[in-house]
This record gives structure tokens, C-alpha cells and sequence, in this order.
């Protein structure tokens, strides 16, 4: 059975969610507050978090944002359930790599599809460890590692977190502040710059696969394999 970990602090809500995901067969934990989720967390994996933006001890888009830096946590699928329903909200989750958003009002219904869709992909995620691009670029997640020709190109941590979130989404163009953001250094005084600097050494050590890294003058970059 899956585990779902509900972080929700309204208990008439968190107990309606739960609910509906036994009955359709998973097993759920209820936290009211993200301290004590956090904490749980160091002992128990869920298959699936369902996460409240409006928490009364931390901002959701914060744990969110903790979850998907951590290596322990960040294949964990996230479903984001609130209030919280201007687009910008939903933007800003899903750019920290919440799998799903879904507003208050909800339907108990539509968020049970919605868990099983998620794990549905998660499942396939798994199987697909490895990324092969073309004849010439091997990316194997579990082992953070790249084989350029059968070789492997040594990433810095930053430029592979680069790679990673180019490849999540091929011919997305990305902006620089979303580089900037899922790096986790808008506030370090980072400038826009150093985003090309990563990119240009990330061309170089890609060698051949460098030129699937494109640059889109005035917005950011892309990875597309298409010949131009």
C-alpha cells in the first residue's frame, strides 16, 4: 500500500482527504504542522505528499522548496492543496517542483485521481533512471552522472542541477530567474550573468551534446536536440 503524508492544519479538511485515499486503498499520516512532518520525515518515507501552502508554523512554498534541495526527499512527488489560488502561487510551486496544484474548494474525487495520476508518473520516473539522448549523452540520475561518448563529463552539483531542469521539460525556453530560483540563489546577490557562465561550461564539458543547449536571445535557454 502507498503511504501519503497529508500536511494540512485544518483537521476537518486533512480528515476528508484522508479518508478518501483509504477508501480507494493507500495508507495516509496527518500532519498539522510542517515541524512535526519534518521531523517524522527523518524516520519514514511517503510515497506522496499532499502539502497546504497556508501552515501555521511555516510558508508551504518553503517546505516545498526544502523537500526538492534535499536528496533524501526530492523524488517525492508533491501535490500542492490551498487556498492560495492566484496563478502566481501555482506558478511559483510548480517551478520548485510540485508535481500538482490543486485549489480549495476541491473535489474529494478529482484529488484521489489526481494522487493516482502522480504516482502513476512517479512509477514510470523510476523505471527511467537513465536519460539517453541521441548516440552520444547518458544521464543517470540515481548516480548523478553523465557519459558524454562513453566517458564521463565531471559536473560541478550546480551545473548538473542545470542540465536536470533544462531536460525536465525538452524545448521549455527558461528564463535566467528560474535558473536562478531552482538553484536556490536569488538572494546570494547572484547576477543573471553567472547563469551564462554555468551554461558555457556546462557546453564545453557536454562536448558534442553541448549544442542541444540553445540560447533564446532576451529570455533565457532551452535544451532541444532539433537541428536549427
Amino acid at each position: 500500500m502507498k503511504l501519503i503524508f497529508i500536511l494540512e492544519d485544518e483537521i476537518d479538511i486533512a480528515e476528508l482527504v484522508a479518508i478518501n485515499l483509504q477508501k480507494s486503498g493507500y495508507k495516509t499520516k496527518i500532519f498539522p504542522k510542517a515541524d512535526i512532518f519534518l521531523s517524522h520525515l527523518k524516520a519514514e518515507s511517503p510515497d506522496l505528499i499532499i502539502l497546504d501552502l497556508m501552515l501555521p508554523d511555516m510558508d508551504g512554498l518553503e517546505v516545498c522548496k526544502f523537500l526538492k534541495r534535499d536528496n533524501n526527499y526530492s523524488a517525492i512527488p508533491i501535490i500542492m492543496l490551498t487556498a492560495k489560488a492566484e496563478e502566481l502561487d501555482k506558478i511559483i510551486g510548480l517551478e520548485l517542483g510540485a508535481d500538482d496544484y490543486v485549489p480549495k474548494p476541491f473535489s474529494p474525487r478529482e484529488l484521489v485521481a489526481r494522487v493516482k495520476a502522480v504516482l502513476r508518473r512517479d512509477n514510470k520516473s523510476q523505471v527511467e533512471e537513465k536519460l539517453i539522448i541521441g548516440d552520444s549523452l547518458i544521464i543517470d540520475y540515481q548516480k548523478y552522472e553523465v557519459l558524454v561518448e562513453g566517458q564521463k563529463a565531471e559536473l560541478t552539483t550546480t551545473e548538473f542541477k542545470i542540465l536536470k531542469l533544462l531536460l525536465k521539460r525538452k524545448g521549455w525556453v527558461y528564463s535566467r530567474n528560474q535558473i536562478l530560483y531552482h538553484l536556490d540563489t536569488q538572494d546570494k546577490g547572484i547576477l543573471d550573468r553567472t547563469v551564462d557562465v554555468h551554461i558555457k561550461n556546462l557546453r564545453e564539458k557536454l562536448g558534442i551534446a553541448g549544442k542541444f543547449i540553445k540560447n533564446v536571445r532576451g529570455i533565457g535557454y532551452k535544451f532541444d536536440e532539433s537541428s536549427d
